[in-house]
């Protein structure tokens, strides 16, 4: 019997991966990747190591989640070290609870190697905390695709009326819709939002507005997925501590 590995590969800049995921990530017989893991990662898995490419984009699916499920445990089955390493967090809508259940079912170990959220970490490269002493003292990981059930109202009516910061994954062509809740519920047309397109990245971009505004300058600066929208007075602090963006600059010009 093998074992399996759910990794959090990180957001996107390889250097944010956890020690334990790279020592997963080397010991691996066989890789199971999605589309947002930094190719980067994959130069240190060993020599003769199957790499198997599971991507999603929006509306189109490389390889169905029963599928990723099944070839989990069937290379585990036939003693292999498996990794199926996801960007970000394996249990943050990364589908790692479904993946860990499939292995639990059939009797296959697992271990869960967390990563870190792109909700914190583009945020952070953006410049933005997503909790401040005098700011925020709460944060909710949302996604952005609409629900279509009844319980869908009485979730944007709880994020707008019951947390600070909201970071929202998965959003961007649901950022009229997302506007509309907010506002709808409690949240003032003044409420700051920044969109991080590929965050931590060298190609991030950050974007910044108010509900108001936001999906206007969304259509202007063309931001598509993958991005991280941030809603909060958080979003204000960008204009003092943003770093990333300013040192990529800094970079270009030497």
């Amino acid at each position: 019997m093998g074992k399996v590995y759910l990794v959090g590969a990180g957001p996107g800049d390889p250097e944010l991966i956890t020690v334990k995921a790279l020592k997963s990530i080397q010991k691996a017989d066989v890789i199971l990747y999605d589309r947002l893991v930094n190719k980067e990662l994959l130069s240190y898995a060993k020599k003769g190591a199957d790499l198997i490419y599971c991507g999603k984009l929006p509306n189109y699916h490389t390889m169905k989640q029963e599928t990723i499920n099944h070839f989990l445990v069937r290379y585990a089955s036939s003693g292999k070290v498996v990794v199926r390493l996801k960007g970000g967090d394996p249990f943050v809508f990364g589908r790692g609870g479904e993946e860990a259940e499939a292995c639990a079912v059939k009797g296959i170990p697992f271990e869960i190697v967390p990563g870190i959220t792109s909700g914190i970490a583009a945020a952070a490269y953006a410049g933005i905390p997503v909790t401040h002493r005098d700011a925020s003292s709460s944060v909710a990981f949302v996604t952005g695709h609409k629900q279509n059930n009844q319980l869908e109202d009485e979730k944007w009516e709880g994020l707008s009326k019951g947390i600070d910061t909201l970071a929202i994954y998965m959003g961007v062509s649901n950022l009229p819709y997302i506007k509309e809740k907010l506002i709808k519920y409690g949240k003032s047309k003044e409420t700051p939002v920044a969109l991080v397109h590929w965050g931590t990245t060298d190609v991030q971009k950050t974007v910044t507005g108010t509900l108001d505004t936001i999906v206007d300058i969304v259509k202007n600066e063309k931001i598509e997925n993958p991005s991280m929208i941030i809603v909060g007075e958080v979003v204000r602090y960008r204009e003092k501590i943003q770093w990333f963006e300013q040192k990529m600059l800094m970079s270009e010009a030497l």
